[in-house]
């Protein structure tokens, strides 16, 4: 698609490339994740707003967070409009600052200020081959799932961790910042140690990670975008956070997820938090339906993780989307680790 096509998408009939994603993922889908490139004190690092507004001192909290690590935050054009409804922007101008950020061969990492929603909005107009011919890193969670399974299928690593307002409201010293920065700077390294949950499930497996926000992920199943469904010859595993979803809600997406056969073949479950939401008559707790769902379900004897530090809380730690792992699980603690 050219830049006139971007900068009147709004105006225009929406037109769906798939054609383009086609003929991209079979010319790319072999060479395996590429890990961009690591982060280096100067590097510019692009600030965008795809789906909902934010707040804008939010945005200048996490810029200064930025700068004091030595890099050189850019706020593209329309991330702080503010003017259309409860999005940012409109589509073709959060659509027309993804793509100058991704172009921009001086950008070496985009920064999502917050999710909300509105990425799914961008996926049909979007030209898939540049995240394979521009790759760099891309930050966010929640919402920002959908890009994240973007550059997933286009083979390039993202990290689903915090924004701007866990960087510009937490502590100088907190860990999750710091992980995140320290990920940017080993070209997606990281290992965490965590302590376990009585709910886990013990076992020790490897595999590429994949995941993000459950419902987000889940209204992507049968696109081209469907990160879940997982290819019996791929070692996978999964991980899932989510917020303000009932629990029958979240128990109907593992129902999907199960009858579609994605579950059959993966090597091990991550399971985050999922906040704010209410206990129902069938279950008290997220944990406790997800505990006996995996036991009636009866999942292969793979390793399973409940309330990893991941999602719409405080501790919501970086993971690296595409990154081989080892996940390894005891009595004791969880263990998260590149290899």
């Amino acid at each position: 698609m050219d830049r006139d096509n971007f900068e009147n998408i709004d105006n225009m009939e929406e037109k769906n490339h798939n054609d383009d994603f086609d003929n991209t993922f079979i010319m790319i889908r072999h060479k395996g994740i590429f890990m961009p490139s690591p982060l280096k004190k100067g590097d510019k690092v692009a600030f965008i707003s795809p789906a909902s507004s934010v707040k804008e001192e939010y945005v200048i909290g996490a810029m200064k967070r930025f700068e004091e690590r030595g890099y050189i935050p850019v706020l593209m054009k329309h991330a702080l409009n503010h003017s259309s409804g409860s999005y940012s922007a409109t589509k073709g101008e959060r659509l027309l600052d993804l793509i100058d950020a991704i172009e921009d061969n001086d950008i070496k990492a985009i920064f999502c200020t917050r999710g909300g929603y509105g990425c799914v909005q961008m996926l049909p107009n979007f030209s898939y081959s540049i995240i394979a011919s521009h790759p760099k890193w891309l930050i966010g969670f929640s919402d920002v799932s959908a890009l994240l399974a973007m550059w997933c299928v286009s083979d390039v690593a993202s990290i689903h961790g915090p924004m701007a307002k866990h960087l510009a409201t937490m502590p100088e010293d907190d860990p999750c910042t710091n992980a995140l920065f320290n990920i940017l700077e080993s070209g997606g390294r990281f290992k965490y140690l965590m302590p376990a949950s009585p709910y886990n499930r013990q076992g020790i497996a490897s595999g590429i990670l994949r995941g993000g926000n459950m419902a987000v992920l889940n209204g992507l199943a049968g696109t081209p975008y469907d990160i879940l469904d997982v290819d019996p010859e791929e070692d996978v595993i999964l991980f899932f956070e989510d917020v303000n979803e009932p629990i029958y809600a979240i128990e109907r997406m593992l129902w999907r997820l199960s009858l579609s056969g994605a579950l059959d073949s993966v090597k091990g479950i991550i399971f985050g938090k999922f906040t704010e939401y209410k206990p129902d008559r069938n279950f008290e707790s997220v944990e406790q339906m997800l505990d006996f769902w995996t036991e009636r379900m009866l999942i292969p004897d793979i390793p399973i993780v409940f309330d990893f530090p991941i999602g719409h809380v405080d501790l919501n730690y970086p993971l690296v989307e595409g990154a081989k792992v080892e996940l390894e699980v005891t009595d004791d603690t969880v263990s998260l680790k590149t290899i």
